[in-house]
């Protein structure tokens, strides 16, 4: 059982510790305080990214990347062993500490818990990390003690900065990697990006003159932000902030922008705090959008359907007939109305009690859901009562549907055994109206249910 899975997990195992290999090499050109120590370290979002959704199997490609990194850099092995295995448990006491308190993977869905992830991951767990490195150096004799609180603090930011801007671009993008925009969507997303890298070129470009370049324009960036996160989400404000994380670093390395100072390290530091808190609240600022949107669409389900069966309810069902007759007058196609009466509902209330009854109305209502065409509108008229919708159908196709439902509810195996009485109408040959093509229905459906059978009456 395990063996199938070795070469694949090799694979998946040696990508990883090959991505955090470049990744740390790159993140290491921007060191100045210190060989071993840089305000851009990617590597920790990659790694906590990776044990995030992978699990703690993937330690050793961690373990294995960060000491390569560290062991071409500078240091000796045995310091290169210290800060590699300190970078391995930053990933593992962050997976841990998100896994345990901020919905693990899942962390980028609520606000609360992106607040979470920010401390435990951001805060806490690089702790781990600088604090064994920087040791690991001072003890090896490659940094001095006296420089060790400025080393541990450009290590921190570098890692914090990582885990909240990288993490979440990959964990993201990793849920749902598929493009499903429109062309409208596609063409605002240009738009949007665009206007954010002219804008991020123009603070971070060195485009203004020098008499302003200090000036807060960082936050000109901001509405592009807002933008990202307001109209599309988690997933393109995390691709927006990486977007500008990488121009403004860019620009602050070349003395551009509001940032620069005479030190690089500094500049570096202000530009990362500033990428960092930027992260944080465009994702909080996403996932709220997204709740409401969520909680929005919830109310209009609830408003359209029925709460015990989960097809249509009355309203949602006018609105359908309603629909249907205006796409007659453009098209000249006809449409049938189905009304399904379930037999027996109070026998089986009395035998059994109301929630077996409740359930033979889902069983039908089922039947109705999963095996009618996209385009047909399923609802419960009221009581036993269910209609259906069948546009663009005449009386012979809206026959074989009866059957068929009643077939299959009659074969469905569930106790105990129910039937439906079904009514057929079409529009215009049975009716002009709602009311008459209810009452065309209906009359079929009273006699299939036999003289004792109550007419259906639309409500008032």
């Amino acid at each position: 059982m395990i063996r199938p899975r070795f070469p694949k997990d090799a694979l998946v195992l040696a990508a990883l510790g090959g991505a955090y290999f470049v990744a740390g090499k790159l993140g290491l050109k921007l060191a100045f305080v210190h060989a071993s120590a840089t305000a851009v370290w990617p590597c920790t979002g990659i790694a906590l990214a990776a044990f995030l959704t992978l699990g703690y199997r993937v330690w050793p490609a961690i373990l294995t990347g960060a000491f390569l990194v560290n062991l071409t850099t500078a240091g000796s092995v045995a310091t290169s062993i210290g800060i590699a295995t300190g970078n391995t448990l930053e990933g593992v006491v962050g997976c841990y500490l998100v896994s345990r308190f901020a919905s693990g993977q899942h962390a980028f869905a609520r606000a609360l818990d992106i607040l979470k992830f920010a401390f435990l991951a951001g805060m806490v767990s690089t702790t781990v990390s600088a604090t064994i490195g920087v040791t690991s150096l001072a003890l090896g004799g490659f940094a001095d003690w006296a420089a060790y609180g400025t080393i541990w603090s450009t290590w921190w930011l570098g890692d914090a900065v990582g885990a909240v801007v990288v993490t979440p671009f990959l964990i993201l993008w990793k849920q749902n990697p598929r493009l499903n925009w429109t062309r409208k969507q596609a063409i605002e997303l240009v738009f949007l990006f665009s206007g954010l890298f002219s804008t991020a070129w123009m603070v971070f470009g060195g485009r203004f003159h020098s008499a302003v370049k200090d000036y807060p324009l960082e936050y000109l960036c901001i509405p592009f932000l807002g933008w990202a996160a307001f109209r599309f989400g988690r997933r393109k404000a995390a691709t927006a902030i990486c977007l500008l994380a990488a121009i403004a670093a860019w620009g602050t390395l070349h003395g551009f922008g509001p940032f620069a100072r005479e030190s690089q390290n500094t500049s570096m530091l202000l530009l990362q705090s500033f990428v960092g808190l930027m992260a944080v609240l465009s994702l909080v600022f996403a996932s709220e959008i997204t709740e409401r949107k969520r909680a929005e669409e919830y109310v209009r389900q609830l408003a359209v359907t029925d709460p015990l069966t989960g097809v249509a309810n009355y309203r949602r069902l006018l609105d359908s007939l309603d629909s249907e007759i205006k796409r007659y007058g453009r098209t000249g196609r006809s449409f049938a109305v189905l009304v399904l009466d379930l037999d027996g509902l109070k026998k089986i209330n009395d035998t059994y009690g109301h929630l077996v009854g409740s359930e033979a109305l889902c069983r039908l209502a089922n039947i109705l859901r999963i095996h009618c065409r996209e385009v047909d509108t399923a609802g419960r008229y009221g009581g036993d009562e269910f209609v259906l919708v069948l546009p663009e159908t005449e009386i012979t196709a809206a026959r074989r549907v009866a059957d068929r439902i009643s077939e299959r509810l009659k074969n469905d195996g569930d106790e105990p055994p129910v039937s439906v009485s079904i009514g057929i109408a079409v529009y215009p040959q049975d009716g002009r109206t709602i009311d008459d093509l209810f009452s065309a229905a209906d009359r079929v459906l009273y006699q299939a249910k036999g003289p004792s059978a109550r007419k259906l009456q639309l409500p008032k």
